[in-house]
């Protein structure tokens, strides 16, 4: 298996609209595979940080037993918490996109654009 990645971008403004995380990494056995455990702290880390620092939390959906997070922008984002919103989404692209370059074999991120 393979933890998939998914951002979905405004293709006008190229600003982050959505995030899917799904799969599991299966690098290592349950409670000892690093490459889920850096993606999860990272994406949960964003989520976490994104309700305490900003105006809105994002809209969140995911499973119990793990293995699927989306997070969307809500529409009343605007001004500074949507600049700092943006912020923290591109920081879990960069620290998620930093987890692909030494463990590949178990990571895909795919970035789309979409129209607002």
């Amino acid at each position: 298996m393979m933890i998939n990645m998914t951002i979905v971008r405004d293709a006008v403004d190229h600003t982050i609209q959505a995030f899917t995380l799904s799969g599991h990494a299966d690098a290592a056995d349950y409670g000892e595979d690093i490459v889920c455990a850096g993606v999860s702290a990272v994406a949960i880390g964003t989520v976490n940080a994104i309700e305490a620092l900003c105006t809105t939390p994002l809209d969140v959906d995911s499973e119990e037993d793990g293995g699927y997070l989306h997070g969307s922008v809500p529409g009343t984002w605007s001004g500074r918490g949507f600049e700092d919103g943006q912020l923290l989404l591109e920081g879990m692209l960069v620290a998620i996109n930093g987890i692909k370059e030494s463990y590949g074999d178990f990571i895909e991120v795919t970035e789309k654009y979409k129209e607002v």
